[in-house]
Order: structure tokens, then sequence, then C-alpha cells
């Protein structure tokens, strides 16, 4: 559509998008950031990363203590999200300059981790004291970055608990990338996104078909509608999710997961690449959770360039 100029307010019933259109392959992205047009019946948070987060200890402050530079430390981190790991410090949380956001690398030791959370302490933060619960019509997004994409483990999305390991948690709704099974889950293939979903302890396994590539941006968005039911989004395109079950996640049972050809198979192919995943439990508060493992002796990067999430102000 040519430029156009209204003299009214422009009215839509189901928010406005920003899109692109790959040129070679005509597919359409949808560039829309934090949700669009706000709508008056959901509740909304947006995380950039003004200050830099770090270690829960650092945002205690010691009221008999003498120390400027602490104090000057904790004066400044993000009072929404803090990081952890094994190994980890908060100096290893960096504002990179070169990308939006910040940027969380490891300690050099084999399984040390990187992991982005909002700050759990009691009434420090909306982001985990406002239930982001399954029945709530969730909608979360990230963008991140790797710097490489050998030995390593990453997730992002919407976890009871910040492991990586797709068996701890009985409910969740996550992105995944192992580079190989080393310290986590056997899989058929270690180079696609994953999306992985438990519905009260029973695993579905959903490969995306998108490569994992270093220095990429990587837009991910998972929406849960008023059944429970997860749609997956990455840069702007959906993916199906399977309903299929996979093998039980035990770290060493190889699982495949299915693909989108598979699913399109038993699905409409005027759907393609649209169906939700199964219902999620009912009454489950999930958090948000990002984060990086090594799988070998050295350090391992993540960019998180910033995150959202949304709900709908009451059940």
């Amino acid at each position: 559509m040519a430029n156009t100029t209204f003299s009214g307010p422009v009215r839509s019933e189901n928010n406005v998008q920003l899109i692109s259109k790959t040129a070679s392959t005509g597919v359409v992205h949808d560039r829309t950031q934090c949700f669009g047009l706000h709508d008056a019946r959901r509740y909304y948070l947006y995380e950039p990363f003004y200050q830099r987060p770090g270690l829960n200890a650092i945002n205690i402050i010691d009221p008999d203590a003498d120390d400027a530079s602490a104090l000057a430390v904790t004066q400044a981190a993000n009072k929404n999200f803090e990081t952890l790991g094994t190994n980890y410090t908060t100096a290893l949380t960096t504002f990179p300059g070169t990308q939006a956001g910040i940027l969380m690398t490891t300690a050099t030791a084999d399984e040390d981790q990187a992991i982005l959370l909002p700050h759990l302490d009691t009434n420090q933060s909306a982001w985990s004291k406002v239930l982001w619960g399954t029945e709530n019509q969730v909608e979360w997004e990230c963008s991140i970055n790797l710097a490489a994409t050998d030995n390593q483990k990453v997730w992002a999305g919407l976890k009871l608990t910040n492991d990586q390991l797709p068996q701890t948690d009985a409910d969740q709704a996550y992105f995944y990338y192992a580079s190989d099974a080393t310290n986590g889950q056997a899989l058929s293939s270690f180079t696609p996104w994953y999306f992985i979903q438990s519905v009260n302890g029973t695993d579905y396994l959903t490969n995306t078909g998108v490569t994992v590539a270093a220095s990429t941006n990587y837009h991910f968005r998972i929406s849960i509608d008023s059944d429970r039911k997860p749609s997956i989004f990455i840069n702007g395109v959906q993916y199906s999710a399977t309903t299929t079950a996979a093998t039980t996640f035990d770290g060493s049972t190889e699982v495949t997961g299915t693909t989108q050809a598979t699913i399109a198979e038993s699905y409409s192919a005027t759907n393609a690449n649209t169906q939700k995943g199964p219902a999620m439990k009912n009454d489950v508060d999930l958090i948000p959770y990002i984060g990086i493992e090594n799988g070998a002796a050295a350090a391992e990067a993540l960019n998180v360039h910033y995150t959202a999430i949304s709900r709908h102000v009451f059940e």
C-alpha cells in the first residue's frame, strides 16, 4: 500500500505489526518489538538493561560498611535482574559497546554458567513478584546473539528453575541450543534451535529447523493463549510446535525433535508453521531465564539485548 494519510484515528482489532520481507524467499518477518501497541487489558514489562545486572549479593547494602567502591557498585546495579552461575562474578557482565544490552561471559572451567534471571527476593521486582502463570496468557520475548557456537548450551524462555537440563523442570516452555551432549541432553542433531515444552512431566521437543549461527541476532517470542497453548516465533517468523510427546528427557537417551515437515504432514497446509504446542498445566507460575553453559574448559559469551514480558491484568 502506498503512503496514506488519515484524518482520524486508525483502529485495529488485533494490534498493528511492523514487518519486513526477505526478497529472495518472500518470507515475511514480524519486527514488532514488545508486543506492538499496548492493550489496556494487559500488563507489560520491558528491560533494555539501562543498568548492569550483577550477583544478588551486590544489591544488599551493609549499613555498617565503609566501602565507597562497593556502595557505588550496589547503587549502579540493575534492580530488576540479577546474574548467577558456577564461578560467575559481577565483573563478567559488561556493556559490550558494539552491541546493545549486556554481554555475559562465563568463567573458564567446564560447566561454568552465566544465567540472567529476575530478582527473586521478596518485593524486589515485579519481574518475579507479579506471577507469570500459564493461565494468564503470558507473552515473553528476548533478543540475543551468540559469540560462538561450539562447546556450549544456551537456553531462553519460561521455566521453573535456572537449570539448562530439559529433565529438571516438569513444566516449561523455552528455546534451547546444545552444541553436543556433554553435560546435557543427547539429541539426534546439534545444529538447530529447539523448542522444549514440558507439561506436568510429559516432554515435547520441536526442531525449528533454524540453524544456530555465531554473531547472529535471534529474537525469540513465546505467546501462550487463553487455552494455555504456546505459539513460538524466531526473528518474527512463526514455527509450529509439536504436540507429539518425545522420549522422556534423561540426559543419556537420544531424543529426536519433531521437524517442521513432520508436523506439517498431519496439519493443514494452509496453516503451515502455525501449530501451537499442547496446553500447559493450569496455574503454573513460570520465571523467565536466559543462560549459557560451557561444554569445555573455555569461556563462552552471550549478548542479551533486551527482554520483555506481558500478561492479562487479571486471570
